[in-house]
C-alpha cells in the first residue's frame, strides 16, 4: 500500500469553500484513496491548527463566511486523520527548518516523512521545489 503525508495545503482544498482552489481535484483523490482503503496517510498533530488558521484566514478576507469556516473545521476533524505528536518530530524538524531555511511548521511535515519513510505531499510548489532534491517531498501537481 502507498503511504503518505500531506500537509494543511492539500487537506484544505478537501473543504468547502477552499475546494474549488487550484489543485483541488487532485487533493481530493488523495482523500478518496485514503477514504476507500487504497493508500495510508499520516499528518503531525499540527495539521488541524493549521487548516483552522487557513479557515480563519479565508473567512477575515471573505473568501468564506464564519459559518463556512466552522463547518468545514467540522469536517476536518470529522476525517479522523491518524494524527503524530509533533513533539516527537521536533527535533528533525529544527535541524531541517535551520539547514534549508525553512519554517520549522512546514518542516514537521517532512520530518514526519523522513522518519515514517512516507512521501509529503504538499501544494507549496516553493516547498517541494526547495526540499525535494533531498527530501521524499512530492508537489500535488506532479503526482
Amino acid at each position: 500500500m502507498n503511504t503518505f503525508v500531506v500537509d494543511s495545503s492539500v487537506v484544505a482544498k478537501w473543504l468547502p469553500p477552499l475546494n474549488h482552489e487550484p489543485f483541488a481535484a487532485e487533493a481530493r483523490k488523495l482523500l478518496a484513496y485514503w477514504t476507500d482503503g487504497k493508500i495510508d496517510l499520516s499528518v503531525p498533530d499540527l495539521l488541524n491548527i493549521e487548516v483552522a488558521n487557513i479557515l480563519w484566514k479565508a473567512a477575515r478576507t471573505k473568501r468564506c463566511t464564519w459559518t463556512q469556516a466552522r463547518t468545514a473545521l467540522e469536517i476536518l476533524i470529522s476525517y479522523g486523520l491518524p494524527l503524530v505528536p509533533s513533539v516527537t518530530l521536533l527535533e528533525l524538524a529544527l535541524r531541517i527548518s535551520l539547514e534549508y531555511e525553512r519554517t520549522v511548521y512546514d518542516c514537521l511535515y517532512v520530518a514526519l516523512a523522513v522518519q515514517s519513510s512516507r512521501t509529503l505531499v504538499t501544494a507549496d510548489e516553493k516547498l517541494a521545489k526547495a526540499l525535494a532534491a533531498y527530501f521524499p517531498v512530492k508537489w500535488i501537481g506532479a503526482i
